[in-house]
């Protein structure tokens, strides 16, 4: 959520960095209802000074000799009672402004920071370095990770479609044990990169999906309960950030990082026709998230240790890979910053997505109210909050059925791995 200071006292800048997004974002509405807001709150507090300045004058002057039931004292509760009949509708509509702003606020995106490149599409994002060339796999003739999951009877779509609906998938055998001990790698590697495990709910209310971003804005995306003000998660970004949402913490105990294993839920509303088979793009995924609340002046740093934390999984696994940093058309709507890591898939021969890093400074915080206090000094401050995959399970596994597939149909097992699997070839 930007700040409304900001947009009252930097309209220029607030809305150039909007428009390089692309999409047409007008704070001109957010101005003017800010402007009558604002009015009508310095009108309030005139009138209310009066009436307490009339509240204290009436007993003073009887006090000093006048009559309770003379003009002067008459006069004076006439007007008291004027300025009550003015104060009662004021509030009321204050209030409604006040609203009329917030739904307003609610539907701006974040602004890119400096740094970040401008650009209209994923077209004009920028590659920052590739890592792992030599462990792109050489063999002409590989199968997509779906038709080597099926011919190795690990991975099965059509009983998961009778079961549930298209974009599903079931795991079986050596697939299921796969992703399982890929969950357990990833959360062990992040642990010991000093994230504390978190083990949230999956269901969350309106007001966490509303803090992080999700809502107003991408309702049509999410899976929502119908009897209850529950939504199932996108993210764990989404429970995890909310754990602090109300609270002021203190700066000792800054930073605080997170990791967590959860399913993810997703309708991937307008994305039909695409990545329709296989593990790319499903309803349901799971996921390790990695998620920091951290002090503003270190956030950026903070990002591009939360990108090497990412990165640290790939490469353990020796998994081709690049990092590319989003322009500002293709910025997440909480994010001023993002980089993207995105795996080699040799049977498609791109690049694709596998972790998305992204500071959000103080735009989360903000919706959900999350600060700090530092020792000694007076108010708090909006901490900075961060998060990234660390990473995608689904999208991993058909990462490596794809780049440690062999010639005679087998899959090799990384070595990492093998010892959560006990074996070296699926």
């Amino acid at each position: 959520m930007l700040d409304i200071k900001q947009i009252r006292e930097n309209p220029e800048v607030v809305q150039e960095r909007l428009n390089s997004r692309g999409n047409k974002y007008d704070i001109q509405p957010i101005s003017e209802l800010d402007r009558q807001q604002r009015e009508l709150e310095g009108k309030r507090n005139q009138l209310q000074a009066r009436s307490n300045e009339i509240a204290g004058l009436i007993p003073k002057k009887i006090k000093a000799g006048s009559d309770p039931k003379g003009a002067e004292i008459l006069a004076l509760r006439e007007e008291g009672k004027s300025i009550k009949e003015q104060l009662s509708p004021l509030e009321p509509q204050e209030k409604e402004l006040k609203a009329k702003i917030e739904e307003l606020v609610l539907a701006l995106p974040n602004l890119p920071s400096d740094s970040t490149p401008i650009g209209k599409s994923e077209e004009e994002n920028v590659e920052v370095r590739r890592w792992g060339d030599d462990y792109i796999p050489q063999n002409p003739n590989i199968l997509p990770h779906w038709e080597i999951g099926e011919k190795l009877g690990i991975l099965n779509v059509e009983r998961a479609v009778k079961v549930a609906q298209s974009r599903f998938v079931t795991l079986i055998k050596a697939g299921a044990a796969l992703e399982r001990a890929l969950i357990q790698f990833m959360l062990d590697r992040q642990t010991q990169a000093g994230y504390i495990e978190i083990s949230p709910p999956i269901l969350v209310n309106t007001d966490s999906m509303t803090a992080t971003g999700q809502l107003p804005k991408f309702a049509e995306e999410s899976f929502k309960c119908a009897d209850d003000d529950l939504w199932l998660i996108p993210t764990a970004e989404v429970p995890v950030t909310n754990l602090y949402r109300g609270e002021i913490l203190d700066s000792a105990d800054l930073p605080i990082y997170h990791c967590a294993y959860t399913p993810c839920f997703r309708r991937e509303a307008g994305s039909y026709g695409r990545d329709m088979r296989g593990l790319i793009r499903l309803h349901q995924f799971n996921k390790i998230e990695l998620v920091k609340f951290v002090e503003p002046s270190t956030s950026f740093e903070e990002l591009e240790k939360l990108v090497a934390n990412a990165e640290a999984i790939l490469q353990a696994l020796q998994l081709p890979y690049r990092v590319v940093e989003l322009c500002t058309g293709d910025l997440g709507f909480s994010s001023c910053k993002t980089y993207d890591l995105e795996v080699w898939l040799p049977s498609s021969g791109k690049y694709r997505e596998i972790s998305s890093c992204s500071n959000f400074i103080d735009f989360q915080a903000r919706r959900g109210d999350i600060r700090f206090k530092e020792a000694g000094k007076k108010g708090t401050q909006f901490v900075h909050t961060l998060n990234g995959s660390g990473l995608a399970v689904g999208r991993t596994m058909a990462a490596i059925l794809e780049n440690y597939q062999q010639p005679d149909g087998t899959v090799r097992i990384p070595k990492a791995l093998q010892p959560f699997l006990q074996r070296e070839v699926l």
